[in-house]
């Protein structure tokens, strides 16, 4: 293929992506729906053979690392918004045990329904293989939840950013101890096992964060930030060879950098500059987030490239789809009401599936590669996790359908009409005459919000020299 085509089309997706974002702020329709609109129409265009063997299964690879690459500035991304404040102690506990909760009652709800539903196929009479389903469908997407929930007030924001953040977490950790200790017997063994990697990885992550931490103040190159990452994307890789659970130490590291006052006590106090930080800390944010936001482009335009569009079409999968998404706000809505008790619109409506679903997913064994990853060189039934004839449409319509939930909820809780709201974008109503307009008004919001953080973040830190 000529170069120059595959830059223009490069550059178009990133350019169209940009807008997606833009009819996102303005509607509530998640922008990942239309990426995966995009890679479907381009589907229609070129269907790729991605298939073992095929002329283009290289792409399922470049979706592989767009999807790992992508978790760990999801998590990280995710650790830079967690502010860890004695006052928010009891918010973060109660959306720790809603995401946990969630997480395993949703995973073997739905696991109970596709053994239900699938009594015929041997595999899904397998538990741990439903799970194995089933857990990537019970994960919220906090990638599409933190920038959309900027219209709640502030208390149901803040809700809403550490739940979405724990069930990446959970979730992502939940599945691989799964995929892990598949091959382990007896509960001894596996607590061991698990205790033990938990551990290891623990004390990695301990003392590689304070490590990073220290040189990411002391180093004045502009280029630190990308030598940040590598060192992160090393960590991660190394710990995956190792059967770590490596996204821990993406997590610390973030906590850390963004909560130095609150890891750097006692002795350590001196070592942290939070003057020195709070530029920095501001750059990273805005590299990490437009990290993501191309990371997240192409992994979703991929995905809708690679999507089986037969299955979309069969009514069967539709309903299991209702039923799932069904699954997933019933038990949200019992513990809202045990955790939350009042109040719970529209946190409820609030739980689109996003990136973290879709990369799981993918990263199920098919008997090609072991329960680490390693490739094997022939196939082998026993690291065959998959379900043989398992719809993908499922994944598409619980994505689709959960996060048109969450749109339709946004705009009817800001006063508006989603028919209206449909309208204005196609019109350009209320003051936005042009795309011209809304690209500057969204730079302009933009700007606003990096200046009250860095406002914020001095004000903190006059606090913290007065009282020192």
């Amino acid at each position: 293929m000529n170069t120059y085509y595959i830059i223009i089309a490069v550059a178009s997706i990133i350019i169209l992506s940009f807008l997606f974002n833009l009819l996102a702020k303005k509607t509530n329709i998640p922008s990942v729906l239309m990426l995966i609109l995009l890679g479907v129409g381009i589907q229609l265009y070129h269907k790729p053979d991605t298939a073992p063997g095929g002329s283009e299964e290289w792409v399922m690879t470049i979706l592989e690392i767009l999807g790992n690459v992508g978790l760990i500035f999801i998590v990280l991304e995710a650790a830079l918004d967690l502010k860890l404040k004695r006052e928010k102690a009891g918010l973060i506990i109660k959306s720790f045990f809603v995401a946990l909760i969630a997480l395993l009652a949703s995973s073997f709800a739905i696991a109970g329904l596709m053994m239900l539903i699938w009594q015929g196929n041997p595999d899904a009479n397998s538990l741990f293989k439903c799970l194995m389903y089933s857990v990537p469908l019970s994960i919220m997407s906090s990638a599409i939840i933190i920038p959309s929930v900027s219209s709640l007030v502030k208390s149901k924001q803040e809700f809403m950013i550490y739940e979405s953040t724990f069930s990446d977490i959970l979730g992502i950790m939940f599945f691989y101890f799964l995929k892990d200790y598949a091959h382990t017997e007896g509960v001894v063994n596996i607590i061991g096992g698990v205790s033990l990697n938990i551990g290891v990885t623990v004390l990695i992550a301990i003392v590689a964060s304070y490590l990073l931490v220290l040189l990411f103040q002391k180093i004045e190159a502009s280029a630190k930030y990308f030598l940040m990452f590598a060192i992160l994307l090393l960590l991660y890789a190394l710990g995956k060879s190792f059967h770590l659970s490596s996204l821990l130490i993406i997590l610390f590291f973030g906590l850390v950098l963004n909560n130095t006052q609150t890891f750097f006590l006692g002795p350590l106090k001196s070592m942290a500059k939070p003057l020195k930080m709070k530029e920095s800390m501001h750059e990273l944010h805005v590299i990490t987030l437009e990290t993501a936001f191309v990371l997240r482009t192409f992994f979703f335009v991929i995905f809708g490239i690679t999507i089986m569009l037969g299955s979309l079409i069969d009514f069967q999968v539709a309903l299991i789809s209702i039923a799932i998404v069904a699954i997933l706000f019933g038990v949200r809505y019992l513990l809202l009401k045990l955790f939350v008790k009042k109040d719970i619109i529209p946190q409820l409506w609030i739980a689109p599936r996003g990136l973290i679903t879709v990369l799981l997913f993918y990263a199920i064994p098919n008997g090609h590669i072991d329960s680490h990853g390693a490739v094997l060189a022939q196939y082998n039934m026993d690291y065959d996790y998959t379900i043989q004839n398992f719809p993908d449409g499922i994944l598409l319509y619980v994505i689709l359908i959960s996060s048109m939930i969450m749109t339709v909820s946004l705009i009817l809780n800001r006063g508006d009409k989603v028919k209206d709201v449909l309208l204005d974008v196609i019109t350009f109503k209320n003051d936005d005459n042009s795309l011209v307009d809304q690209i500057e008004n969204s730079l302009s919001d933009k700007k606003e919000e990096n200046l009250t953080e860095l406002d914020e973040t001095d004000s903190n830190n006059g606090d913290n020299d007065d009282a020192h």
